[in-house]
């Protein structure tokens, strides 16, 4: 149906919008089959909701892409992305990272916009805010994870480490005084650039409820 009113509303020039569905008996058996989610998680599929939300490529053409959340922060997630279409914010591509095997390394090589992925912190027994829908990462190659000594993972994500950066698609840096940043944080989030000792420019996630 959402595809259908995409279509249509560019068709006749109308606003599109972000829209909320449960997650469906396929989208759970491509998630489950691809590793993205497992009966060991943390939380179960009934917790999770998709996010169907408005975006625009880095060549400017209106698209629509899956974002997997946590149920609690879906309305926040949708707000938020219908914000950042109005105001034309360039992202690259968002697929839902089962798409990729739910590796995380090649979702970022593809400079892939997700969310939900059920896994661990890297190199650590604890559940990563991924594992709940809690965390969404943004243009992964212009805003990567950097270590305390300077290192990202990925050597196109390399020039961007320095935040002033002018190369290709620089725009799509993100900055501690940018709209992206104090959107998200208007609904509840916190951001991985202001982290001390590493940063996680990408990184957006909600405050999990104990």
């Amino acid at each position: 149906m959402f595809r259908y009113l995409y279509i249509f509303s560019v068709l006749f020039c109308l606003p599109i919008f972000a829209s909320i569905h449960p997650i469906s008996p396929e989208l759970l058996q491509n998630m489950t089959a691809n590793g993205s989610h497992k009966s060991t998680c943390p939380i179960s599929s009934k917790q999770l909701r998709v996010v169907s939300v408005p975006y625009i490529d880095f060549k400017g053409r209106s698209q629509t892409g899956k974002l997997v959340v946590h149920k609690d922060i879906a309305k926040k997630v949708e707000k938020i992305f219908d914000k950042l279409y109005q105001k034309r914010y360039r992202i690259e591509q968002i697929r839902p990272i089962w798409r990729y095997g739910a590796n995380d390394h090649d979702s970022i090589s593809a400079n892939n916009t997700s969310a939900y992925n059920c896994r661990k912190i890297a190199g650590t027994t604890k559940w990563s805010n991924h594992a709940y829908g809690l965390a969404i990462d943004i243009n992964p190659i212009q805003n990567p994870y950097v270590s305390r000594s300077g290192q990202t993972t990925h050597k196109e994500s390399r020039p961007f480490v320095d935040r002033s950066s002018k190369q290709k698609h620089s725009t799509a840096m993100i900055q501690a005084d940018s709209y992206i940043v104090k959107l998200f944080k208007r609904h509840g989030f916190r951001w991985g650039g202001d982290w001390r000792s590493i940063k996680d420019y990408q990184h957006f996630e909600y405050k999990r409820q104990k």
